[in-house]
């Protein structure tokens, strides 16, 4: 151990007193704060103009666009340079000979040098630190143990570089030839696991050997074995390969004994690194604040009710506009996705169906009318560069699974203990693949019956299969909107009452916008199931009160003659904002941040609401703003869409109800009822709203929720981010700039002109 501690003493004198190792020093001091500084003022500046700022460690540091994401896209430049002239400076001065001739060991050699390089290294996270040091002074509960998980992922991918690096220096005598060996090498390992990722055995190899993205999960705080035990056999295999490289200069071996050496190493790597990655053998610390890096409580709980192991089976669709998702060249990024899960889920079988049948991509057909179906997937096959018999035809693929009700999309099917569920992809978004509130929503529906939401038919109500600006599809049954009900875990369905009863399994009865009277023989069936304790929603609009209110007065509530009209100087003045009440911020954590939020629910076309104490304890749940509404006696002409006005009836400025919550407690449990004074409210034109900006999906999904009993949508909401403030304001981080951009690098050029000179001396 002396030997090798004096080496990489003389390695690192040696490093320093070249001009290179100060060099980078100082570029890597003005890069690494530059960026540091102009992230920091630009959060400093949106905070100054009153944006709400959440995860500012993680912003400024980590994720794909942050501090370490940028040191990893730049960092392999810097190495080659440091490590160039390791072994090379000593092949071509012939000094390597008297080390070899000496009784020093081949492996304190390779140890030592690459003991100096470790050293090095340390002195870039040590720069690194200081940043963190400012962001702790800048960042109100800057997240200290997020930013240590980052720097042990860099430092473990720069002495990843370093070990490469040392090889390559091994093979030659010429430090450019090094530099530039390197730099091939570290621009392969980064891009070979693009390569050949359509063949099975060759995919998984390539796959693993592939450093580029290694230090993603530590970047972003979260640490896991896998990724610890690579970059521990990465730089053990080059300071193997080095060391077998140079004691073959001190015994005469057969070329196949070499051989057999290199190729014994490399397999016993590549074997450990299979075994390691393992899912079952994977270990995980999540170093973040708040735990964003592991899935939820509720996520875990509902996951530990699985007995027995998931299986997951994604059908991919040749026809489909996600195809490209599941096919054998992106199967690993596909397979990383449930990373997440399978660290809770180890067991998790995951399989893939390659099949082709018509699909929702209009583009295609157009594009190939008359086209039989057969003749187009022989061309898509050939367009894409794919093997057809990789894909069953439509004939076979329905013999094993009925996908007509998933309209032949790229779709994954969950199976649990004989039950199954789907999970989709969802249309024009960034990432189209499902999040944890998805996921764990069709896992949990293989262990707890969903929840059953009908919507009443046979009266000209909004209908859920018609997509049409006054109708539910988007919110309601939509396979490709992440947010329908469908997608978060409820069952939906039309029901018509006039030729059998509420179903028992009905968990909650939607009556929105009835159009025409409720037959007497439906009314009562509705009355029998409030009387036995069923749950309802009922949506009005201005003209359904002859038609609903004999159905609202057993509950004591009435929709209200007239019509709401609200102030505007852009909308026209049916458009009414609906402001979360005090009362309902009171009764529920979602209503309150709604709340205190100040979030408004777009209501077009709506009545107020009044009502009577009775057998319900009814709450105020939206209202309007008394400042700039009114109560007009009309009534809305469906023909032309125009509110005819009692010229007789004055203006009535007033806060009124246009949501009520009714509760009561029936047989054992609690009675719950939703009442509003607008149906549009989750049609498709009031979720599309893009001119104002409202949270109806997400008063839609508290609605569902407290109706269900909080069983769906399921709860993935975190605590609040601590570190959502910057301490300093935006002129302060001038000062950093001083410091960082030319104070530290100006201490380094001096302590380097002043070691140089003194080494020149001498």
């Amino acid at each position: 151990m002396k030997v090798t501690l004096r080496i990489a003493r003389v390695e690192l004198s040696t490093l320093f007193f070249s001009p290179i190792a100060w060099l980078v020093l100082i570029v890597f001091t003005f890069q690494t704060g530059l960026t540091f500084v102009d992230k920091l003022k630009l959060y400093a500046g949106y905070q100054e103009m009153g944006s709400r700022l959440s995860f500012i460690t993680s912003t400024i540091f980590g994720g794909p666009l942050g501090l370490f994401a940028e040191i990893q896209r730049n960092v392999y430049l810097y190495i080659p340079l440091l490590t160039m002239g390791l072994m090379s400076r000593e092949l071509s001065s012939g000094s390597i000979k008297l080390l070899l001739s000496s009784p020093v060991k081949t492996r304190e050699i390779v140890l030592g040098k690459y003991l100096a390089m470790m050293v090095y290294c340390l002195l870039l996270i040590a720069i690194l630190a200081i940043l963190a040091v400012f962001g702790m002074y800048s960042i109100q509960a800057f997240d200290l143990l997020y930013i240590s998980s980052g720097l042990l992922g860099i430092y473990l991918l720069i002495c990843a570089y370093s070990a490469i690096g040392l090889f390559m220096s091994s093979l030659t005598g010429y430090q450019v030839v090094a530099a530039v060996s390197t730099l091939v090498v570290l621009a392969a390992l980064n891009y070979v696991g693009l390569l050949w990722q359509d063949v099975n055995f060759v995919r998984d190899l390539t796959y693993f050997l592939s450093i580029s993205g290694r230090a993603d999960q530590m970047r972003d705080g979260l640490i896991i074995s896998k990724d610890l035990c690579y970059f521990v056999l990465v730089i053990a295999l080059f300071l193997g390969l080095t060391n077998m490289l140079l004691q073959s200069g001190r015994e005469a071996k057969p070329l196949w004994v070499k051989i057999a050496r290199y190729s014994l190493l490399t397999i016993t790597v590549l074997m450990l690194g299979y075994i390691s990655s393992r899912p079952r053998l994977a270990l995980y610390v999540d170093m973040t604040a708040t735990k964003t890096r592991t899935l939820t409580a509720t996520s875990q709980q509902i996951i530990k009710q699985l007995k027995e192991p998931l299986k997951v089976t994604t059908y991919v669709n040749l026809m489909d506009d996600f195809w490209h998702m599941g096919i054998p060249k992106s199967r690993n990024k596909d397979v990383n996705f449930w990373q997440p899960y399978q660290r809770f889920m180890p067991d998790m079988k995951i399989n893939y169906v390659y099949y082709y049948d018509t699909s929702m991509a209009e583009w295609l057909y157009k594009g190939n009318k008359g086209v039989s179906l057969d003749t187009l997937a022989k061309r898509m096959a050939k367009a894409r560069e794919l093997n057809l018999k990789m894909f069953m035809p439509p004939a076979e693929i329905r013999k094993i699974i009925d996908l007509r009700p998933e309209e032949y999309r790229f779709v994954r099917c969950l199976e649990y203990n004989g039950k199954r569920s789907f999970l989709r992809e969802y249309a024009g978004e960034m990432d189209p693949n499902p999040g944890e509130a998805e996921v764990l929503a069709a896992i949990k529906k293989l262990v707890v019956t969903s929840p059953k939401i009908g919507f009443l038919t046979g009266n000209n109500e909004r209908a859920i299969d018609k997509v049409g600006d006054k109708d539910y599809k988007g919110s309601t049954s939509e396979l490709s909107i992440r947010k329908s009900l469908v997608n978060q875990g409820f069952n939906v369905t039309a029901i018509s009452l006039e030729g059998g009863e509420v179903p028992e399994d009905l968990a909650v009865l939607v009556i929105a916008d009835p159009k025409r009277p409720i037959p007497e023989a439906v009314s009562k069936k509705i009355t029998d199931y409030i009387d036995r304790g069923g749950n309802l929603l009922i949506a009005g609009e201005p003209g359904r009160q002859e038609v609903l209110n004999p159905l609202l007065s057993k509950l004591g509530v009435q929709l209200k003659e007239g019509i709401l009209l609200q102030e505007s100087r852009d909308f026209a003045p049916d458009l009414v904002m609906g402001y979360v009440t005090t009362a309902a911020a009171a009764s529920s954590n979602s209503y309150k941040n709604f709340w205190a939020d100040s979030v408004k629910m777009s209501m077009i076309t709506s009545v107020g609401l009044q009502y009577t104490p009775g057998d319900f304890k009814v709450t105020e749940i939206l209202a309007t703003d008394s400042s700039k509404s009114w109560n007009k006696t009309g009534q809305l002409n469906q023909d032309t869409g125009y509110v005819q006005f009692d010229p007789a009836a004055g203006d009535v400025k007033t806060t009124t109800p246009i949501a009520l919550s009714l509760t009561r407690q029936m047989k054992g449990k609690e009675q719950r009822i939703m009442v509003l004074g607008d149906a549009d409210f989750m049609s498709a034109s009031e979720l599309g709203r893009y001119n104002i900006r409202v949270g109806n999906f997400f008063f839609m999904f508290e609605m569902f929720k407290w109706l269900s009993y909080d069983e769906y949508p399921v709860d993935v909401s975190r605590p609040k981010a601590p570190d959502n403030k910057i301490l300093i304001a935006k002129e302060d981080v001038t000062i950093l700039r001083i410091i960082l951009l030319i104070v530290l690098p100006a201490l380094l050029l001096i302590s380097a002109v002043v070691l140089l000179i003194r080494r020149k001396r001498r």
